[in-house]
């Protein structure tokens, strides 16, 4: 029995298709999947003024060491982290500067957007008084 088809479902286009596999946009969705995570934003801000040991790191997130050990991996798989063992540690680094950049420009798109959102509540509030 084939499947059910959604009738209030727009018809998938053939460029989407195209889209979801190409390798450009792949890898772009792959690298905003591995930043998608609150843990891991915070190790990137914790190492943009340099280099840090794992249990530096682990200490601040206050993780075993396992957890943070599946961050740090996730990010080093992504190209976002550099790792060099130094005897019986070993040191994370942002292996490109541009990382720091890009929270740096999120922050400002948050912080726009959440000053959009205060003035329109203080009209909205304002509005409300003056009925």
């Amino acid at each position: 029995m084939p499947p059910r088809q959604n009738p209030s479902a727009p018809p998938a286009h053939p460029s989407a298709a195209r889209v979801r596999s190409d390798p450009v946009y792949v890898a772009k969705a792959q690298l905003f999947r591995v930043l998608g995570h609150p843990l891991r934003i915070r190790i990137l801000e914790l190492l943009r003024d340099g280099e840090r040991t794992v249990g530096d790191l682990q200490a601040e997130l206050e993780l075993d060491s396992s957890g943070t050990s599946q961050h740090l991996a996730a990010l080093r798989q992504q190209g976002v982290l550099d790792s060099r063992p130094a005897g019986t540690n070993v040191y994370y680094r942002i292996r490109d500067p541009r990382s720091s950049e890009l929270l740096a420009i999120a922050k400002e798109i948050l912080t726009s957007a959440l000053s959009d959102s205060h003035a329109l509540l203080s009209d909205l509030a304002d509005d409300a008084r003056t009925r």
